[in-house]
């Protein structure tokens, strides 16, 4: 008669194969680990921020160095690394109106029409001279509401608006009573919303486009640049002449 195998030798090697490592090993492993990290080089320190670099935020009560006004030149205003200021956004932060930073400040502002430029003088000197762009239509005087044209005239700085659709924004007076009175006569609406502003906060053209057209509703463009200049150089009833 032939008896069965014993079953002891296979039920050792299975529970054999499910013991826990003896702890040398673990030793040995948590050597090897803490030798690799050791190895490992460690990261180099923080640099900060390159010299120049602007920071991603400017803390309350930061304010931002302006530029001195430039000679009429261009539309396109170089800052001192010579690089044009047409992006869009809101802007840095700004001084409280009036408070030009050592700037000298303006009496009253002078638009001429066919040369393209903005004056800001006091007394009879002019202190300051920006390029800028003009409605899209822009020859002869206001008429109507929708015309595209650009008022000419005697008005004043009536408000001044931060969060505007552009880069700042200085309101001029348009309509006065002799423009609501021609207005009525012709049977139309005046119009309004004449602004001294800077660029769009959300372009819909290249800046070239801008740079190089009249491309406002009537109003009067300038770089962003220029616009900072002129927010700090003047203040609310200001007299603007618009010149032909």
């Amino acid at each position: 008669m032939i008896r069965p195998r014993p079953l002891l030798a296979p039920l050792l090697a299975a529970l054999i194969a499910l013991a826990p490592l003896p702890a040398v090993h673990g030793q040995a492993f948590s050597s090897i680990s803490s030798q690799a990290a050791a190895a490992a080089p460690a990261p180099p320190p923080d640099p900060g921020p390159a010299p120049g670099a602007v920071p991603a935020s400017i803390p309350p009560g930061t304010t931002p160095a302006v530029p001195a006004a430039r000679p009429f030149s261009s539309i396109s205003s170089a800052g001192a690394d010579e690089s044009t200021s047409f992006g869009g956004g809101a802007g840095p932060s700004l001084p409280a109106p009036g408070d030009g930073a050592g700037l000298e400040l303006a009496e009253r502002i002078v638009i001429e029409k066919g040369a393209r430029r903005l004056l800001l003088l006091r007394g009879d000197q002019v202190i300051a001279a920006y390029p800028v762009r003009l409605g899209l239509n822009p020859y002869g005087h206001k008429q109507r509401e929708g015309d595209f044209r650009t008022p000419e005239g005697s008005y004043q700085l009536s408000r001044r608006n931060p969060r505007s659709e552009f880069f700042l924004s200085l309101e001029v007076s348009y309509p006065n009573a002799e423009d609501r009175a021609r207005a009525r006569r012709a049977g139309v609406r005046p119009g309004g919303l004449i602004m001294i502003h800077g660029q769009p906060n959300v372009p819909r053209k290249s800046p070239d486009y801008y740079a190089d057209n009249d491309w406002t509703d009537g109003c009067i463009a300038v770089s962003n640049v220029d616009m900072a200049d002129i927010w700090q150089r003047t203040r609310l009833g200001m007299p603007i002449e618009i010149r032909p």
